[in-house]
């Protein structure tokens, strides 16, 4: 019987990969130019920091989770989503205490969800996420934006849009949730069951419902931007004067909610506006989560983040025809004939390893021809043959693959011609 993946798993084939590692090592980059440090955390958790952390009225605690009991009968989960992870390492390892202050970190990784498999979404996907924790000062918010907007610039992506909407303070957001519960509570018997559980405990959850979207109780819903206080306000404000002062483009939406219960202050989505990219056009997103750290044991220490999907950043590249340049060809193929010649392949196709060079040589015993064939199949630069009248002469036959030529060049200086040209 033949055994497939899982569903809504991928297999990422040769093909491919080259795409995922140039983004990963873009992604990474950036961030060492925004000096975020990369962080490693366990693909499985606690199943309680999940329900602390994102939230037990959401959906991803709810239904969507990979929870499992271990050997010692206790509760584990694969993880969701990255923040929570990253934070519980942040208190448990006490970097509120370092000398540097905010503590700027990143991770990639893979994520897992039990949802509905459909195009860019998956059961098993791969998040990259930054994460700034120690400082509540609106110029971090914008720091955080525009590494997200300079990771999709720098990829190539230009039908992007940003949108922000502030989820205020805790204040700000008590005043919201109770003029919500008194807007629902005479009509909830018309909503899911999950919206019912959510009016007394987080209302907001309900503008996010999938199925009751539509439900005219949402579109007249009392608007959270009429609740900010003033420091709320002041706050969001000067997150646009920063994103202003970096001449990023960006628009209001006050109804952009947040799927997990973390959020306040600055919640922001960038989203794809390409032609053809899906009904999801949602790209990434994150926010402000001051007292996150405080729900799952640590100190006061305000943080905010975004995390996105490389499987939809892809998905928006081949949406725009965007090419990734993905260096993989093969600067030499070494073709041997004989198996005296084979030795001495086999010593240079490694020493022009150990040299930094790309190169590759016959495993199979196949004739000149079928090596030839090979390296052109694989884009060689150049092939170097190797006989034994060359290996009597001292010399390498070797040819540009490019214009045709070719050239006699001693045993070695094979490796410094192939380096040098």
């Amino acid at each position: 019987m033949t055994i497939n993946i899982p569903r809504g798993t991928q297999d990422l084939l040769p093909d491919v990969t080259g795409r995922w590692q140039l983004i990963e090592q873009t992604a990474a980059e950036i961030c060492r130019q925004y000096q975020y440090k990369e962080i490693r955390t366990p693909i499985f958790e606690h199943t309680e920091l999940f329900e602390r952390g994102v939230g037990d009225t959401t959906d991803i605690v709810q239904k969507e989770m990979y929870t499992f009991k271990d050997r010692g009968d206790r509760n584990l989960t694969l993880r969701p989503e990255g923040t929570a992870g990253v934070v519980r390492s942040y208190v448990q390892h006490k970097m509120h205490g370092q000398a540097v202050q905010p503590v700027k970190l990143f991770y990639s990784g893979p994520m897992f969800r039990y949802e509905r498999p459909q195009a860019g979404r998956f059961r098993q996907f791969v998040q990259f996420g930054v994460e700034a924790i120690g400082s509540d000062d609106p110029a971090i918010d914008a720091e955080v934006i525009s590494l997200a907007m300079e990771l999709y610039s720098r990829m190539g992506l230009k039908k992007l849009k940003l949108v922000l909407n502030s989820l205020g303070d805790t204040e700000s957001r008590l005043a919201h949730k109770e003029a919500l519960i008194q807007h629902f509570e005479p009509r909830i018997d018309e909503f899911c069951s999950d919206c019912q559980v959510r009016l007394k405990k987080n209302p907001l959850r309900i503008l996010d419902c999938k199925k009751d979207r539509d439900h005219e109780l949402i579109a007249n819903a009392p608007s959270l931007k009429d609740f900010l206080n003033e420091e709320s306000k002041a706050y969001f404000e000067k997150v646009q004067h920063y994103l202003d002062i970096m001449g990023i483009e960006y628009e209001l939406d006050p109804n952009l909610v947040r799927g997990l219960d973390y959020y306040n202050h600055t919640a922001f989505e960038i989203m794809s506006n390409a032609e053809g990219f899906g009904a999801i056009t949602t790209l990434c997103g994150g926010g402000r989560y001051n007292g996150l750290t405080e729900q799952i044991g640590g100190p006061t220490a305000p943080g905010i983040g975004f995390a996105l999907s490389i499987e939809r950043l892809l998905a928006a590249l081949d949406a725009e025809q965007v090419e990734l340049e993905v260096n993989d060809q093969v600067d030499a193929y070494f073709v041997a004939m004989g198996e005296e010649a084979k030795d001495k392949v086999v010593e240079l196709n490694y020493t022009s390893r150990h040299s930094g060079l790309s190169t590759e040589m016959d495993f199979l015993n196949r004739k000149m021809k079928g090596q030839l064939k090979t390296a052109d199949r694989i884009q060689a630069k150049y092939v170097v043959i190797i006989g034994e009248n060359e290996l009597q002469e001292g010399k390498a036959a070797v040819k540009n693959m490019h214009d045709g030529t070719q050239e006699t060049v001693p045993l070695d200086e094979v490796i410094n011609y192939i380096r040098k040209a």
